[in-house]
């Protein structure tokens, strides 16, 4: 297992989603006219497990992958039967998503969901984006209980105006909406636990209401977390730390027509996502909006054939729990 594998993305409908996705070299969206808000390049789920697409290992599932040989993929002492920790997803936020918060992981056990941690890196915004995120100062439960009654809830929540390289972290607890308008990349805890608290008066798909989890909503917030910051990467050369959090590490490196960035094998998997530019990796070649998964067993050098930007997440291993039951 000693190359980059790809993946085939998978595409979720949602009501807030459009058709930005297409615009990825090499794809071409399902059912022409429907709104899909996710792609889910790299999951390891029950319900959704990724494909490998091209190489040596082409039409695998990233479950055969690690259960066949989960040394090389994963590392010395990786169960073979546990999930990737990981889930990788490309947004396409035409309009705004629900209010929204991910369990803590002591509140998920309670409440039969997963944790979710997660990070968001803007690869495209519309002059007007923004996320929303945490609690202005002074909210305190009680008032917000009051004005989700009242249904004014957007004033208690930051509104952070969004621009192309804005990178923000979502731990489980915080409060979150992302605003019409965002292309973005998410590296997120392997989960597919939401609660939504508020939906701005939207229908489904199906034309109903979606339904809200209140109560469970309540539970997970924490109201301590007020006045999150954007990380502003375009102002900032060479590499950054975006996160670094007990589920995984993210980093973002710059590189101009020309440079290279090398990878030793037998450390650790990895991930890397191409969020701008053009790659090449000995014969092969990778265009922007690409999630690779770099096995343990992988070491090899990318070239840069244009400035590019990619993001590096690692420290997910063995010495790390992702939160997620064993696969059956």
């Amino acid at each position: 297992m000693t190359e980059p594998i790809a993946f085939a993305p998978i595409y979720q409908e949602r009501v807030w989603g459009g058709r930005k996705l297409a615009s990825i070299p090499g794809r071409t969206l399902p059912e022409q006219g429907k709104p899909f808000g996710e792609s889910w390049e790299i999951v390891d789920r029950s319900e959704a497990c990724s494909r490998a697409r091209g190489g040596a290992f082409d039409g695998r599932s990233l479950r055969a992958l690690i259960r066949d040989d989960p040394h090389a993929c994963m590392g010395p002492g990786w169960d073979a039967e546990r999930r990737f920790p990981i889930l990788v997803k490309w947004l396409d936020c035409r309009e705004r998503l629900s209010l929204q918060v991910h369990p803590p992981a002591e509140v998920a056990a309670e409440l039969g969901g997963e944790p979710k941690t997660e990070n968001w890196f803007i690869a495209q915004a519309d002059p007007d984006a923004a996320l929303l995120a945490g609690l202005k100062e002074g909210v305190t439960r009680e008032g917000f209980e009051r004005a989700l009654r009242e249904n004014r809830l957007e004033a208690l929540v930051p509104r952070l105006p969004a621009r192309a390289g804005d990178s923000l972290f979502v731990p489980s607890g915080r409060l979150h909406a992302i605003d019409g308008g965002n292309f973005i990349l998410e590296i997120q805890q392997n989960s597919d636990t939401t609660y939504r608290v508020y939906d701005w008066g939207r229908v489904g798909l199906d034309g109903k209401p979606r339904e809200l989890h209140v109560a469970e909503s309540l539970r997970s917030i924490d109201f301590s977390d007020t006045e999150p910051e954007l990380f502003h990467t375009a102002e900032v050369d060479g590499e950054l730390l975006l996160a670094d959090s007990r589920e995984f590490r993210l980093r973002r490196l710059q590189l101009d027509r020309g440079d290279s960035v090398a990878f030793a094998a037998e450390e650790e998997p990895r991930l890397l996502h191409l969020v701008s530019g053009r790659l090449r990796a000995g014969d092969d070649v990778y265009e922007w909006g690409v999630n690779l998964l770099l096995p343990y067993a992988f070491g090899g050098t990318f070239i840069a054939e244009t400035p590019s930007i990619l993001l590096v997440t690692d420290r997910f291993g063995a010495s790390r729990s992702g939160g997620v039951a064993p696969a059956p």
